[in-house]
């Protein structure tokens, strides 16, 4: 045994050895670097066969040498400065999370005295506690509850909608315009009621605007009538705007339809779920204003509806309300679900600048975007008072002039070829959605007194061209008269003003 004794001596003090050998390795090392005496007994050994070329050169070789045990010592000192924060934010992280620790333990008995406070409050009441906790969790009153649902009413807003249109038959109009004639009333009224004027192309692309999609964005510069043209739009048509004015707070649907308050049992309402409740009795035409739509982000809390707008049957355009139904709801609420009414338009208007979110494709794509930078010139128009319109009559007109106003032939091979082009120049490619929202704007917008080319003009540079400013503008540069020779060679000599317009602006941005 003490053979093996010895043998484990000797074979770990050769480890322990090489340990020490480093450690003063390290040790002669510093000393030899520091020896001063040795330096200048080197310099004494030497100075006698030194010239002045020897000396010149001896002071450049010490200047190095004073550097470099400099920034020995710099660097020492960093790792140590280093060490010392590293060691302090360790020691400094374990209190915090031996205070947060604590805080939790606090929080956990404050929490257990509460809910012996609440059962103590609840037992006076004569109830037991996990009835009330089972009422809390689902939302609605539970069996025994004090709440009848024969009597106890959660919408009031709705329920004042059944009330008032409780007797109401669908009135027909007997509407007879053209789309033409349409548009200069409109015009009229706004300039002759409201002070507003706008030009004749302006109300002929809102109008087509309505007719290819549900959401319109109105965009541009502020103090342009962005607001002031969706509202005319309900003045005219005897049903005021719903104005929301869209908070930077506004994150899901909730902030459109309102919510169901768990403490007063009631459901807090807004003005949208009443106006879309309300134009599911009627045939008239309404219109909901979601003004400076972007300053929150669009598809945060209208992402429900963007995909709800999209499907072709409208009997799918159902938004559920509430997760289950009270015997005093709503009649038209259905299982705690109201459908989405076709007689309803949403007007965005939209400021760009640095207090606003960027509007995705997935929004832009789904909306008819247009600009409006200039104040209308006045005009004297004619008197023309407010219209009754049935939202099915117009729709008709809208249906007939896209039946009878179709896309050319040859304006859509220019299109396909124009297509080809961006997706070879500039690797964008726009999608079916997209070709389909434009078979139904241009001839709209031909009916209302328009030319095609300057309807697929305006709907290229707003839902197409948008798309380059996604890009590096500095990359595309080169390529972007060359896509203005293309235009003019297909389409025609400065036909394509709006789309020249709107590259010309991206070639001054890079």
């Amino acid at each position: 045994m003490s053979t093996f004794f010895t043998f484990l001596y000797d074979f770990l003090a050769q480890f322990f050895s090489g340990i020490k050998a480093i450690l003063l390795g390290i040790i002669n090392g510093f000393a030899k670097m520091f020896g001063f005496k040795d330096y200048l007994k080197i310099v004494g050994q030497y100075k006698s066969d030194f010239g002045i070329g020897e000396w010149v050169l001896f002071g450049i070789a010490a200047i190095i040498l004073v550097v470099l045990i400099g920034a020995v010592i710099l660097f020492i000192v960093f790792l140590l400065r280093k060490y010392v924060r590293f060691r302090k934010t360790l020691v400094e992280q374990e209190s915090m999370l031996e205070e947060i620790s604590t805080l939790n333990n606090k929080v956990a008995t404050l929490v257990q005295e509460k809910e012996e406070i609440l059962a103590m409050k609840v037992s006076h009441l004569g109830l037991k506690p996990n009835e009330t906790d089972q009422e809390e969790v689902s939302g609605e009153p539970q069996e025994g509850d004090s709440v009848d649902q024969n009597t106890d009413i959660r919408f009031s807003k709705l329920n004042d909608v059944d009330i008032a249109y409780a007797n109401y038959k669908i009135q027909e109009y007997g509407n007879n315009f053209e789309l033409p004639e349409f548009v200069e009333l409109f015009r009229n009224f706004a300039a002759s009621k409201l002070g507003l004027y706008y030009t004749t192309e302006m109300i002929r692309l809102y109008v087509a605007a309505l007719a290819s999609t549900k959401l319109v964005i109105l965009q541009g510069i502020s103090g342009t009538g962005k607001t002031s043209l969706a509202y005319a739009w309900g003045k005219f048509l005897k049903h005021d705007s719903c104005v929301a004015s869209v908070q930077p707070s506004w994150r899901d649907r909730s902030e459109l339809f309102g919510y169901f308050n768990e403490f007063t049992k009631k459901f807090n309402e807004t003005d949208i779920l009443k106006v879309l409740y309300e134009a599911g009795y009627t045939d008239d035409i309404y219109t909901i204003i979601l003004d400076e739509m972007n300053i929150s982000r669009v598809e945060y809390y209208f992402a429900e509806m963007l995909s709800i707008l999209e499907m072709p049957n409208k009997d799918e355009w159902i938004i559920e309300v509430v997760a289950s139904s009270w015997k005093s709801d709503p009649k038209r609420l259905k299982n705690g679900k109201i459908k989405i009414p076709e007689n309803v338009w949403y007007i965005g208007t939209i400021n760009n600048d640095d207090s606003t979110f960027m509007v995705t494709d997935k929004v832009y794509d789904r909306a008819m975007p247009i600009d409006i930078n200039d104040k209308g010139k006045v005009f004297t128009p004619q008197e023309v008072d407010a219209q009754d319109v049935n939202f099915t009559y117009l729709n008709k007109k809208f249906k007939e002039a896209m039946e009878a106003n179709p896309i050319k032939e040859e304006t859509l091979n220019k299109i396909n070829e124009m297509d080809d082009y961006v997706i070879s120049h500039f690797r964008i490619a726009f999608g079916n959605r997209i070709v389909a929202h434009m078979r139904k704007f241009v001839p709209v917008f031909v009916a209302c007194g328009g030319s095609e080319l300057d309807g697929v003009d305006y709907f290229i540079a707003k839902k197409i061209l948008r798309k380059f400013e996604q890009l590096n503008i500095s990359y595309i540069r080169d390529e972007i008269d060359g896509f203005i020779e293309f235009l003019d060679k297909t389409f025609g000599k400065d036909t394509m003003h709006e789309c020249i317009e709107t590259l010309l602006r991206l070639k001054k941005m890079s």
